[in-house]
Parts: C-alpha cells; sequence; structure tokens
C-alpha cells in the first residue's frame, strides 16, 4: 500500500491594488520536505486582469511570475534564492509580503500522489 504523502501549499494570488487589499487567485505552488518535490503553476486571464483596471502593465506581471516559477523550481535564472534547498526556497516564496504578486498561508495535507494533488488543487483554486 502506498504511504500518504505530507505536503503543504499555497495559492498565489494577483493583489492589483495593494491599497485595496483585493485580489484574485492566479496560481499555486505545492511542496513536500520528504519526498523533496516543489512544483509551482500559474494562470493570469487576460480578460480577468483587464477588468481589475489595474495600472500594472500585463507582460510585467507575467515576467514577475516567470521569475517567481524560475526560483520554486531551482533554475539559475531565479538567482541566488533559486539555489537554496526546497523548503528554504518554498518559505521565501510564501513570505508575507505587500506587493503585486503574494501568497496564501501555506496549508498542509497528506495525499498518495503529490502531481495528482497538485492538479486537483489548481483546477479547484485557480481555473
Amino acid at each position: 500500500m502506498q504511504e500518504d504523502k505530507i505536503y503543504e501549499y499555497a495559492v498565489i494570488r494577483l493583489v492589483p491594488k495593494v491599497e485595496r487589499e483585493e485580489f484574485f487567485n492566479i496560481g499555486l505552488i505545492l511542496f513536500s520536505k520528504k519526498e523533496k518535490y516543489i512544483q509551482s503553476r500559474f494562470y493570469l486571464c487576460p480578460d480577468k486582469f483587464r477588468l481589475m483596471r489595474s495600472k500594472l502593465d500585463y507582460n510585467d506581471v507575467l515576467e514577475n511570475l516567470k521569475s517567481f516559477e524560475n526560483i520554486a523550481d531551482g533554475k539559475k535564472e531565479g538567482g541566488p534564492i533559486a539555489m537554496l534547498d526546497i523548503p528554504e526556497r518554498f518559505r521565501w516564496l510564501t513570505a508575507v509580503r505587500s506587493s503585486v504578486v503574494q501568497t496564501s498561508r501555506p496549508h498542509p495535507g497528506k495525499s498518495k500522489n503529490l502531481n495528482e494533488t497538485f492538479h486537483k488543487l489548481f483546477e479547484e483554486l485557480v481555473m
């Protein structure tokens, strides 16, 4: 029988006007320390973005999200933070901050299949 794997996840949010504290969910990051697993993905709907009437540039936000992914994936393009180990990268990416890209507080869970859980959570919370 396959053993449950403990994981943590956070929802990636876009906060177009930080002063208003309004946001919409645009992505997900999930990690498991024991499994040495981390995955992130985002979807920024152009139509939804326009409805927010923000001064933000859509392409700038996409670039910011690509940096987020590079750090999560441990790619050189993510800079020195991307070279940290998986738990440190997850903690750095999910730290509370005042910026247009934020995350929810991390939530724990158990799963037999982390990839399936990631895709299920992404569909439920982002799409």
